[in-house]
């Protein structure tokens, strides 16, 4: 799973890249759950938050390991 990415000529680390794409989804799904209102029922909302981004980095990873290979 470790390498790099090209990107312009520059090697970027796959960990990072994956990194901020899961951030980009977890921001837009954020924007999407808090206008569902779905913060009113959530016990701790920063637990939430850092679950949530957990888990879109893990799937992030895992389709980026099982396609771009």
């Amino acid at each position: 799973m470790f390498g790099e990415i090209v990107f312009f000529g520059v090697f970027l680390p796959k960990l990072l890249v994956l990194g901020l794409l899961a951030l980009v989804l977890h921001a837009v799904g954020k924007k999407l759950l808090t206008r569902a209102h779905v913060y009113r029922v959530v016990w701790h909302p920063a637990l939430f938050n850092l679950s949530l981004f957990v888990v879109i980095f893990a799937v992030t990873a895992d389709l980026f390991q099982r396609y771009a290979s």
